[in-house]
């Protein structure tokens, strides 16, 4: 059996240094960052440049790579003392030492991931990392979670995806795993009902007791 986990938001909050990035830069320009006015795409794809796209339409003179560095370089400091979220480094050991495969699936390009693992040490932990420019479709497209699948030589239905997102549950539900989501601090719970199970927090429960909650996973322990 095998649990995959997504990496932002669920491994890492880099969606808080993200909205915390555009929020300084938006500052920068004395204007104010509107996080309901279509700040968050419902997909895992990048948009950063509609975001800058939406400065240069409001800031004269507005200069993109000006504007790029600053914002990574101010979240790039964030990162520094970036770790994983509570209770994700516990599971992580609780999988290796139950024989589980571990794997992430993300939407994020290969060299953001692994980054952030080497940043901590993690790398080791983890059987496969697949991502998405190894993909034509992002969340919740399937097609990361059918690769992963893939690669790991595994049914959907003996694997269990952790999620932050409805459209990261959408994606693996689609590639026939049970679900497990733990939301990020931009997500609303209410929103992931189509997960097998949500929780605060990954240190509400040990993560064999997470597994047995999802329907039918405790057949396939």
């Amino acid at each position: 059996m095998a649990v995959v986990f997504d990496f932002d938001g669920l491994l890492m909050d880099t969606e808080t240094t993200l909205v915390q990035s555009w929020q300084a830069e938006w500052r920068h320009h004395g204007l104010e960052l509107d996080l309901e006015d279509d700040f968050w795409p419902g997909h895992g794809g990048e948009t950063a440049e509609a975001r800058y796209g939406r400065l240069a339409a409001v800031v004269p003179g507005f200069d993109r790579g000006i504007s790029h560095a600053r914002r990574t370089a101010y979240r790039d400091r964030l990162h520094e003392t970036l770790g994983f979220r509570p209770g994700i480094l516990g599971w992580l050991h609780e999988a290796r030492e139950s024989g589980l495969k571990v794997a992430i699936a993300s939407s994020s390009a290969r060299t953001w991931v692994l980054g952030h693992l080497e940043r901590v040490d993690a790398v080791g932990l983890f059987d496969l990392v697949v991502t998405g420019d190894e993909v034509a479709g992002h969340k919740p497209d399937p097609a990361v979670y059918l690769l992963a699948l893939s690669r790991l030589g595994l049914d959907g239905s003996v694997a269990v995806a952790v999620e932050d997102t409805a459209h990261g549950v959408k994606a693996a539900a689609a590639a026939g795993m049970g679900t497990i989501a733990i939301p990020n601090p931009y997500v609303r719970p209410e929103t992931l009902t189509a997960a097998d199970l949500v929780l605060g927090s990954a240190d509400q429960m040990l993560l064999i007791e997470a597994l047995s909650a999802v329907a039918c996973v405790e057949d396939r322990l």
